[in-house]
């Protein structure tokens, strides 16, 4: 599939290299830059054969079938129209708007106008989180209870994400919404948010956004989930899942201490990973960034649903819901209560696999409370009588 690239930061890179790296039959055919210097810049080093600093004109190229939008936050909805008006399938990065405002009526158009699209959240995608979800989704950790999501660093590489106006807020919106979506992902997507209690500060930057928060997301099942995101945390990219179960527990580590350490004294001192503050000591490199990342995974998600005429994974509805329930949390950073997750319209998923029952039952008049296997040998389960609510112990084989 022929493509038409917008943007040439660091989001572009890592784009690119996941749509052209190993003779993949996906292909960047233009790309755009604001800067025509960026733009050739960007072409040659991934042999794309042309670049322009005319957005329209890279939308509207006859052999580009589809717009990945990778730009700063406040051009998403502007590129997304454009991609509109050319009738061409449009992908974009994350979050999709600075708002859920913003966001819905990027929804709409695509809508009305009958454009494939979809909402690239590299994050599930990551091998370790497809591994997991299918685990989940079969049913393994049962009844999902908790879903705790991480991503910190020392904030971010380039000075629009610090700018409220143009990214329409800080860690929150940079970070949280990869958090967001993980969780939506794991509970299920067909459980509404129901709200959100936030806290948020500005610790450390002298900005008028948050670098650091701390949200709880209640869904309609009671299920919670919970992000963590920063801009001062030091020692490079901290991205880490858990997920709790009635009948489990996932530990995910996707970045920092995952199996490759190395230390040097930084003769050389070069690249180590994103995020990676010093190449001198130990460090964490990482031997496939794009597809650690979710990227490769994410784009032969995407780009096979084009082909195939069927949703993706990730839509603009996902990317909508999660920036309502970014604005659920800057409601609740300013009211200091837990505020609602306000929603135009609730489209529950049905391609959420179902998970283990509300209540494990033992026998027909108990229910299951704990089961354990103690010194001696002997397994011990607790049990809840279903009429009298009396709790008993008892030793079974």
């Amino acid at each position: 599939m022929h493509l038409a690239m917008l943007g040439t930061g660091l989001i572009g890179d890592f784009y690119a290299a996941a749509l052209q790296g190993k003779r993949a039959r996906d292909r960047v055919a233009v790309v755009y830059s604001r800067s025509a210097e960026r733009g050739a810049q960007f072409a040659a080093r991934h042999g794309i054969p042309r670049f322009t600093a005319d957005l329209r004109e890279a939308v509207a190229a006859a052999e580009v079938e589809a717009v990945v939008v990778a730009l700063p936050n406040h051009l998403h909805e502007t590129a997304v129209a454009a991609a509109v008006e050319a009738g061409k399938a449009v992908l974009c990065t994350k979050p999709l708007g600075r708002t859920a405002e913003e966001a819905w009526r990027m929804l709409r158009a695509v809508e009305r106008a009958g454009v494939p699209h979809g909402y690239l959240e590299d994050l599930v995608y990551t091998p370790k989180t497809l591994q997991a979800l299918a685990a989940v989704q079969a049913g393994s950790l049962g009844k999902v209870l908790w879903v705790r999501s991480r991503e910190t660093h020392s904030g971010p590489h380039s000075a629009w994400f610090w700018s409220k106006e143009l990214a329409g807020g800080g860690a929150i919106v940079d970070l949280g919404c990869h958090c967001i979506e993980i969780a939506r992902n794991f509970i299920g997507k067909s459980v509404r948010p129901a709200e959100v209690m936030c806290w948020a500060a500005t610790q450390v930057h002298p900005i008028e956004t948050e670098d650091h928060a701390i949200g709880l997301v209640r869904y309609e099942n009671g299920a919670v989930g919970q992000f963590e995101v920063s801009w001062a945390f030091r020692g490079g990219m901290d991205l880490r899942d858990e997920v709790v179960g009635s009948e489990g527990t996932l530990w995910l580590n996707h970045w920092l201490r995952t199996g490759a350490e190395m230390f040097t004294t930084d003769r050389a001192r070069g690249y180590v990973a994103e995020k990676a503050e010093a190449a001198a000591g130990w460090n964490f490199p990482v031997g496939d960034e794009a597809g650690a990342l979710g990227y490769v995974d994410m784009f032969a998600d995407v780009l096979t649903a084009l082909e195939q005429q069927r949703a993706p994974r990730e839509t603009f509805y996902d990317g909508y819901v999660v920036n309502a329930v970014m604005d659920a949390a800057y409601a609740s950073v300013a009211s200091k209560r837990w505020e609602p997750v306000e929603l135009v319209e609730w489209r529950a998923a049905d391609r959420d696999a179902a998970t283990a029952a509300e209540r494990r039952q033992f026998d027909a008049e108990h229910d299951l409370l704990k089961s354990e296997l103690l010194p001696d040998g002997q397994r011990r389960v607790l049990l809840k009588h279903k009429q009298t609510g009396e709790v008993t112990a008892r030793t079974v084989d």
